[in-house]
């Protein structure tokens, strides 16, 4: 069972937990360590986007005129109805992943690409565990999903400007867990919490990669008339 309610009324994809969260993203609204109910993708384009706009402000106007002033805010092109999602159980560990992939603002870690950008798309995911973490591990919590998340981009082989990325110049992680005393110590690679979380982002975001490819593939031939 996924512990959140999913909302889509674009342009808002909604995650709404049952009872307030502790949450750890590099969230344009609401950056670092946070409680909140809600986790919220708002989907935008370029012309929302002027060179007049500041994209923080207009985010938070957005989001706070539809009453979600105190969510976590996340902020893509890609369009919001194509979200997926993954759980794993491992032992007595569950992890649920909530994400949107696109790939066509494409980088690849240690280097920039100059080419511009002929699409827009990130990749925003939210993982979700089923117990109360400690600092570290909700720091190690996020370590993995990126690991996972980045290992799913990698093995899908998509290029911009001849060069295989390894994500994108705007993605996010939103780490949940529950508050309560008896927080896990320790999620790494070789914990089932670890296991858990790898899993569920890895089979979402490779999920998201596969459809991303194929709307990207029928816009493109759209485009050159092919």
């Amino acid at each position: 069972m996924i512990p959140f309610t999913i909302d889509c009324r674009p342009p808002f994809l909604v995650a709404s937990f049952f009872e307030p969260h502790e949450m750890l993203s590099w969230s344009l609204t609401h950056p670092g360590k946070r409680i909140a109910r809600e986790v919220v993708w708002l989907e935008v384009r370029n012309k929302d986007l002027t060179v007049n706009t500041d994209p923080a402000t207009l985010i938070k106007e957005k989001i706070a005129a539809e009453g979600l002033e105190d969510a976590i805010a996340l902020v893509t092109s890609r369009n919001i109805a194509r979200y997926h999602t993954a759980q794993a159980v491992v032992e007595s560990d569950t992890a649920t992943c909530l994400t949107t992939v696109g790939l066509s603002n494409g980088e690849r870690v240690g280097m920039r690409i100059s080419e511009p950008v002929r699409l827009p798309g990130t990749i925003n995911t939210l993982v979700h565990v089923a117990r109360p973490l400690s600092e570290a591990a909700f720091l190690e919590t996020l370590s993995i999903a990126t690991q996972a998340r980045t290992a799913a981009v990698i093995e899908a082989q998509v290029q911009r400007a001849g060069v295989e990325v390894t994500g994108t110049g705007t993605d996010c992680i939103v780490i949940a867990a529950p508050p309560g005393e008896d927080r896990a110590c320790f999620a790494g690679l070789h914990t089932a919490l670890g296991e858990a979380v790898g899993n569920a982002v890895y089979n979402a975001i490779a999920a998201g990669i596969e459809t991303w490819k194929q709307d990207f593939d029928a816009l493109t031939s759209s485009a050159t008339g092919r």
